[in-house]
């Protein structure tokens, strides 16, 4: 039998700035990711029902059309999606938002701008075990 090379992580970036989009990219495409991109969540959800699933969602919170808490809820409320990890990367770094993304069921909470290797090292634990899963 021929092995099956390891399929490469998909990681989906949901933020509404273009900026914040390209330069996660490009840091993921780096590191040998494939990258999904959506401007807000209601995009996002629409990429998660049609696309294949992603190892992790990175996501920002202030979005226009539905936010990063919304769409936390969608996808913890959804049993296709619901043991998706998520990790939100924000400007609001008050306790309040990082508990009600918490209860919300978020992975993890980043500030902006996001320590590179703080968020490369959590895809990659992502990526790592969602591997594990499927061999």
């Amino acid at each position: 039998a021929i092995p099956v090379a390891p399929q490469v992580p998909l990681v989906l970036v949901v933020d509404d700035s273009i900026t914040v989009r390209r330069v996660t990219q490009r840091l993921l495409q780096r590191e040998g990711y494939r990258v999904a991109l959506a401007s807000d969540g209601l995009n996002a959800l629409e990429k998660l029902a049609a696309d294949e699933l992603p190892s992790v969602v990175l996501s920002d919170i202030e979005m226009p059309r539905m936010d990063g808490f919304d769409l936390a809820r969608n996808i913890r409320s959804d049993a296709r999606l619901k043991s998706l990890p998520i990790i939100m990367i924000t400007s609001r770094m008050a306790q309040k938002h990082r508990d009600h993304a918490l209860e919300l069921g978020v992975n993890h909470y980043l500030g902006k701008p996001f320590p590179e290797e703080e968020l490369l090292s959590l895809v990659r634990r992502y990526a790592q075990s969602e591997a594990v899963v499927e061999g």
